[in-house]
């Protein structure tokens, strides 16, 4: 008899903020490995163009508006995800934003929107999915987080702080669930090319780019793209029972040198 009873073949996953980037590569890798996904995210549309394409692949997939910033938003998706597919195997925490700025330069509203975005919104997700998952003893909840969360960059406004929230309730959760069958776990992107951030202007992001530059988050050019991170998070989901990576912090590599490393110049 084995120590765990392995995963089923067939697992519902829920994704949110699938309507581009990490989270609808996500939702496009788990897809292919014969999984059912709900692809969430406030950008209906782009959701459903996404799921049609899985559909014609011959995939299984659903799109729902999806706000998680909205308890009752949140209840909607995960109620018509249940429906269509069953109970919740999978979720991947992934919605978000970045609204660059000062710490002190914004506005409390404009800080506290970011927080409940990518913070209080994971937490919301939890509380609608995490009671069936600990009921059935299996199940595995991802949240997508960031390298500011340990290495903050100026001018990322409140999404640091909001990530540096997330790790900590992900290593909270770890503790509470231990013993359940349920996994949570963190994947940690750095720099990633994405849509995020890219409707800011120029006389926003110049300023940003050379603080980064003098505070030496740019070693570098080369930036990961969004199936990178879909690969490590289905590399996380797919851990068979029994074996639980709680922490995954993906990173960008260097183009490779001309010259060798330790060769004379």
């Amino acid at each position: 008899m084995p120590r765990f009873a392995p995963h089923p073949e067939r697992r519902p996953a829920l994704v949110s903020g699938a309507s581009s980037g990490i989270g609808a590569a996500t939702a496009e890798a788990l897809a292919e490995l014969g999984h059912p996904v709900v692809l969430g995210a406030r950008h209906l549309e782009q959701c459903e163009a996404l799921a049609a394409k899985i559909r014609d692949n011959g995939g299984e997939a659903l799109a729902h508006s999806l706000d998680v910033t909205d308890t009752a938003s949140v209840d909607r998706f995960v109620s018509a995800a249940e429906a269509a597919f069953g109970p919740t195997e999978i979720l991947i925490s992934s919605a978000g934003s970045l609204v660059f700025g000062l710490v002190h330069e914004l506005t409390p509203e404009q800080f506290s929107e970011q927080v409940e975005l990518h913070l209080v919104g994971p937490q919301r997700l939890a509380h609608r999915v995490l009671p069936g998952m600990i009921e059935r003893r299996r199940g595995d909840f991802v949240f997508v987080s960031s390298d500011t969360a340990t290495a903050p960059r100026p001018r990322s406004g409140a999404y640091p702080a909001a990530k540096a929230g997330v790790e900590a309730l992900a290593r909270q959760l770890c503790m509470e669930l231990e013993g359940t069958g349920v996994r949570a776990s963190v994947v940690r992107p750095g720099p990633t090319l994405t849509a995020m951030g890219t409707d800011t202007t120029a006389e926003i992001i110049g300023p940003v780019l050379e603080d980064w530059l003098a505070w030496g988050f740019a070693r570098h050019p080369e930036m990961l793209r969004a199936a990178n991170l879909a690969s490590a998070i289905v590399a996380v989901v797919s851990a068979p029972r029994g074996a639980h990576i709680q922490l995954t912090e993906v990173q960008p590599e260097a183009r490779v040198r001309s010259t060798p490393l330790g060769s004379d110049r």
